[in-house]
């Protein structure tokens, strides 16, 4: 493995019963940029995440987060994990959620005030949990994964219900945490932030279609944005697909 690599998952296999989820996925993220894990919902995405994350047992192939088995316990503190459902506490105040979870992590007292900056929670930190709105517990949610200063952020749709605004401003978070050195992999199925993104991983069905930069996936298939660029794709996947069931 490239030691300039944050994530290499090699021929990766996960079944749930009887269905195979992704079918021998080989992925590369290299370290301290911005990947884009897009796709339609269903494709995989998440089951990805959680495999890279050591939250998802895998049927076969192998997965090395900075060159150490994924679930490895020497990468608990290096990784920050944000699913796409919000896992807070209701009785609980925004900074006492942050403080409970950085405790466990046994992050620095610093990094409330730091992470409840960086996601724009200042106004509503004394809040209960139970008064949140839906974008403001993805955002706790959001702070919890940034707790420890982590070397690789997977985050789950964290953009999913945030208005506008708000989503400019992470994704200026997510470029500023990249220069900084971290690795982030952002999973969406919003097209329009495949421009965001330093590198581009499309899921469909459970294979990767396609692993490119934004700019290099509108060349390679002529296309005037990514999500003509993603059907464009899905008709080539289906084109071979036909031709490998005819041979």
């Amino acid at each position: 493995m490239n030691y300039s690599d944050a994530v290499v998952a090699r021929q990766l296999v996960v079944r749930r019963g009887r269905s195979e989820i992704l079918h021998g996925v080989d992925v590369h993220v290299p370290a301290g940029q911005v990947v884009g894990l897009l796709g339609p919902s269903g494709a995989g995405k998440t089951t990805l995440m959680r495999a890279i994350v050591g939250a998802q047992r895998t049927s076969s192939g192998t997965i090395e987060v900075f060159g150490r088995p994924a679930g490895h316990r020497s990468l608990r503190r290096e990784l920050g994990y944000m699913a796409q459902s919000t896992a807070i506490y209701d009785d609980l105040t925004v900074e006492q959620n942050l403080d409970y979870f950085r405790r466990v992590l046994g992050a620095p007292t610093s990094d409330v005030d730091r992470v409840v900056a960086e996601v724009g929670l200042g106004s509503v930190r004394r809040n209960l949990g139970a008064r949140l709105s839906g974008g403001q517990r993805s955002r706790v949610s959001l702070g919890i994964a940034l707790l420890g200063a982590p070397r690789l952020l997977v985050l789950d749709e964290p953009t999913v219900g945030l208005d506008p605004v708000l989503r400019e401003e992470l994704w200026t978070l997510f470029a500023r945490l990249a220069a900084s050195g971290t690795t982030l992999l952002v999973s969406s199925h919003v097209m329009d932030e495949a421009r965001r993104c330093d590198r581009l991983l499309l899921v469909r069905d459970g294979r990767i279609i396609a692993d490119d930069t934004p700019d290099g996936l509108l060349a390679a298939t002529a296309a005037s944005d990514h999500d003509e660029a993603f059907l464009r794709l899905v008709e080539r996947d289906d084109a071979m697909r036909r031709e490998e069931g005819a041979a």
